[in-house]
């Protein structure tokens, strides 16, 4: 449990420790010109934004916000996507370009990965909230049902 706590506090500050990271990378392993640009223009400000809206998915959970504490998908994905974030700060070119793409992809999966947990707990709560609250979703009928409708005059008593 102290593993997936520890990722829920890391979430937000990942936001703004992955893009300096980036930024030092450039400067200590002399990436040049068209890498420095590479950075300030489009890694820097996509995986701040990228981190923050991962980080308010798990924050929109129930689950998440009252444990405190991710869920293991939650720590796999987040794993595997800020090792390859860290990765790319190498710059090295032989093998820079799939790990940038494989980056993005992995990236991608962990937004849909989070809209998945959050859409199905909130369908879970759903439900149960409906069954609480004295039954189901309202019935409508099936092919042998008969519904009958009657008026009442509000005049007469």
């Amino acid at each position: 449990m102290w593993l997936r706590r520890a990722f829920y506090g890391w979430l937000f500050p990942a936001a703004l420790i992955l893009p300096l990271w980036l930024f030092i990378g450039w400067g200590v392993f002399s990436a040049g010109g068209w890498a420095f640009l590479w950075v300030v223009l489009i890694a820097i400000p996509s995986v701040l934004v990228g981190q923050a809206v991962l980080a308010l998915l798990v924050r929109a959970r129930q689950s998440a916000r009252e444990a405190r504490a991710v869920s293991w998908w939650d720590v796999l994905g987040f794993t595997v996507w800020h090792c390859l974030t860290i990765s790319l700060a190498f710059f090295a070119e032989v093998w820079w370009l799939p790990v940038m793409l494989l980056t993005v992809c992995v990236g991608l999966g962990l937004f849909w990965l989070e809209i998945w947990q959050l859409m199905r707990e909130a369908r879970r709560r759903l439900s149960s909230a409906a069954s609480a609250a004295g039954g189901s979703s309202p019935r409508r009928g099936g092919p042998g049902d008969v519904f009958v409708i009657t008026e009442t005059d509000p005049t007469k008593p």
